[in-house]
């Protein structure tokens, strides 16, 4: 299965519960001893990621417990953790594992555990893991399961490298689209902004005063996430920072400050764009726009959650490219969002002489917010013909 729905919409129930009943199943039919399990596999892109799925599905499965149903083992097996922390766990049978894929395949060749019983393997934010390279190890970490399964992606987007890779790894997958796969969130205000590189500081204290905190700052740039957060500690602004080359213990101690309350602003690269939840987010600035609109998509994601509204005030200038703006400025009209009038006036090379065109040279209008490589008809049309191709092969076989 495909899962697509907008950020915030509550997609790590919609794979853990079905996964939670199914241990409990297993679990209820004969109790799980040392050595058996697990029952299923969560994957996740990043550790923050991975740690907050675990302590979701901590929180359901002890509660489940308190009412009286069988305790259910679940496994954290991450890097940056001493899995030996987690011994108690490894001593019983494991009904469930919330992993990153590099510390699964450790495990997994050094036989800590094995995928014989596993029937169900879900991979949350897979575009996010196809972008990171994770394409070859999740292959591998495939090729450890013994018996059939159920495969599952779910993520807010749904861009060609996924779709490709879904379409090798999985079998008929049934696909589920809340709304369109891309569209930015309904519920979040994006106000884009033209801010010129030197000015950038400075107009990022006026744009913290918008809100009462908390407050995320997205930057593509490791470097530039430490320069604004060391800008911003000099002001006087309770921040922290989170980004790819800082130690286990840093990021952790960042998202815990962060989401207690203790810290008012944090200041992320990608890392912290796609499924982490922090509550109350009112305000997203987006300090650099990411050249991928998918990545826009997580970052605003971050607020306007669980049916709550909030702001992303975006900054553009010079530096960022053509393209990225002519999506940013289509993703806005779709949503029915203000448009400024400088991104008004950037005229669509694909345009037809002497014609106007609303969305991509394929839709003609008809859809916004996606550049021609990525045109929801073309891929609908694609799919329907490698799906009669598929069936011409295959017979009418069914089930």
């Amino acid at each position: 299965m495909i899962g697509i729905a907008f950020t915030g919409s509550g997609k790590t129930l919609a794979f853990c519960l079905p996964l939670i009943m199914l241990a409990l199943e297993e679990e209820k039919k004969l109790p799980f001893t040392r050595g058996e399990g697990p029952v299923g596999i969560i994957l996740c892109p990043s550790r923050e990621l991975a740690s907050q799925t675990y302590e979701n599905v901590l929180s359901w499965t002890e509660a489940m417990t308190r009412g009286g149903y069988p305790q259910l083992n679940t496994l954290l097996c991450i890097g940056g953790i001493s899995m030996s922390d987690q011994s108690h766990v490894m001593t019983k049978g494991l009904h469930i594992v919330v992993a990153t894929p590099g510390r699964l395949i450790d495990m997994l060749e050094k036989k800590r555990f094995n995928l014989n019983s596993c029937k169900f393997l879900c991979m949350d934010e897979a575009d996010r893991m196809i972008d990171l390279g994770f394409e070859d190890d999740v292959r591998n970490i495939m090729s450890f399961f013994s018996r059939q399964r159920q495969t599952l992606l779910f993520s807010a987007t749904m861009p060609r490298k996924i779709q490709d890779f879904a379409q090798q790894s999985l079998i008929k997958p049934v696909l589920v689209n809340v709304g369109r796969a891309g569209a930015a969130n309904l519920d979040v205000l994006q106000v884009v902004e033209y801010v010129k590189q030197e000015a950038k500081m400075v107009y990022l204290l006026e744009c913290l005063q918008k809100t009462a905190p908390p407050v995320i700052i997205f930057s593509e740039n490791k470097n530039e996430v430490d320069d604004i957060h060391e800008y911003l500690l000099l002001k006087g602004v309770e921040a922290v920072a989170i980004h790819g080359s800082k130690t286990q213990e840093e990021r952790q101690y960042a998202i815990k400050s962060f989401k207690s309350g203790a810290k008012d602003v944090m200041v992320a690269s990608g890392v912290a764009s796609k499924g982490l939840d922090f509550n109350d987010i009112q305000h997203v600035i987006i300090f650099t726009m990411p050249k991928e609109i998918e990545d826009y998509v997580h970052q605003i994601g971050r607020t306007g959650r669980s049916g709550k509204t909030g702001i992303a005030t975006t900054f553009v200038n010079m530096n960022t490219p053509e393209q990225t703006l002519l999506d940013l400025k289509y993703l806005l009209m779709e949503a029915g969002q203000k448009v400024p009038p400088f991104l008004q006036s950037i005229e669509d090379p694909r345009a037809k002489q002497g014609g106007s065109l609303q969305g991509c040279s394929v839709c003609g209008g008809e859809l916004l917010g996606h550049s021609v490589s990525n045109c929801p008809k073309l891929e609908d049309a694609a799919r329907r013909t490698m799906a009669s191709h598929r069936a011409d092969a295959m017979g009418d076989g069914g089930y």
